[in-house]
């Protein structure tokens, strides 16, 4: 933290946009109207979430750093993985940690990632260890056009894997939520197609706390696990989504999720300011004039 505001950096991984805040001392948490004052688009800095590191408990030996995650909406999350490889990228650049393999401490658990430099500034690739997928029944998805088959997918957080036809606005708008609400507090909604070359899928999603983002790390894994059990693509797949390509692979000791990280800028927001815009949308406005 600086003495003059709450510093931040922004990253994004495959247009999937995140605001990372390094707090070293762990006495800065931030709140739930905070983190969505600072993302909201319009009126605030704009993300799809905040992320939080902190130094990890010394009875926390694997782990160097510790993530926490709050979505666009200020709800927490249990994890991203576009998150914690912007994550990583933000500590790398801070002087947190060295390039290379970064164990994370998460909600979902410990993920590994592989923090690689690129020689084009502000550029890197990271691929992180996701664990395994539990997948569960297939669902009725009837209500979504040229849907075939459904399937609940658990990746250290919810997912609901719909599997058809291309997707347009309306529908990604309509029954995202709609589908996210069928599973307790909500789960992730992809929906997802073949692609044009063997081992390609077209994914659009919808996330909880946020709504459609350009893409989604865990979404991404979700989708090839689902679309493996189909018979649709093998151990390996490009996943295309509208904010870029990511990589997935699946072996007997989980999924590895891999793709470009950006860093885009630093940002300096006041505490006094932010204070105000976490009160709410329409503070009231008090003038003052010089005599």
């Amino acid at each position: 933290m600086a003495e003059d505001g709450l510093r931040l950096a922004k990253h994004h991984g495959a247009g999937n946009d995140f605001l990372v805040l390094l707090d070293p001392d762990g006495n800065r948490p931030l709140s739930g109207s905070e983190a969505r004052a600072l993302c909201d688009r319009h009126r605030g800095v704009g993300a799809d979430g905040v992320l939080r590191a902190t130094r990890p408990d010394p009875s926390q030996t694997q782990a160097v750093l510790c993530m926490e995650l709050r979505n666009a909406d200020g709800s927490p999350a249990e994890m991203s993985g576009n998150g914690i490889r912007c994550f990583v990228q933000a500590a790398v650049r801070a002087g947190w940690v060295e390039p290379g393999l970064v164990p994370v401490a998460t909600v979902a658990g410990l993920r590994t990632v592989d923090y690689r430099e690129s020689a084009t500034p502000g550029l890197a690739h990271a691929a992180v260890a996701m664990g395994e997928a539990a997948l569960g029944p297939e669902e009725p998805v009837a209500a979504v056009p040229g849907a075939r088959v459904a399937r609940f997918v658990d990746l250290g957080n919810p997912h609901l894997v719909v599997l058809g036809e291309p997707v347009d606005d309306a529908v990604v708008a309509a029954l995202g939520p709609a589908l996210s609400r069928r599973h307790g507090a909500g789960a992730n909604v992809e929906f997802v197609w073949a692609g044009g070359l063997p081992g390609d899928l077209r994914l659009r999603v919808w996330e909880r706390g946020v709504g459609e983002t350009q893409a989604c790390g865990t979404g991404a894994c979700a989708a090839v696990a689902a679309a493996a059990s189909w018979g649709l693509v093998a151990d390996r797949a490009t996943v295309h989504s509208p904010g870029g390509v990511l990589e997935v692979t699946l072996s007997g000791d989980g999924i590895v999720l891999a793709g470009p990280t950006q860093h885009v800028a630093d940002v300096v927001v006041a505490e006094d300011e932010l204070a105000a815009m976490a009160a709410g949308p329409d503070p009231v406005l008090e003038v003052t004039t010089r005599s």
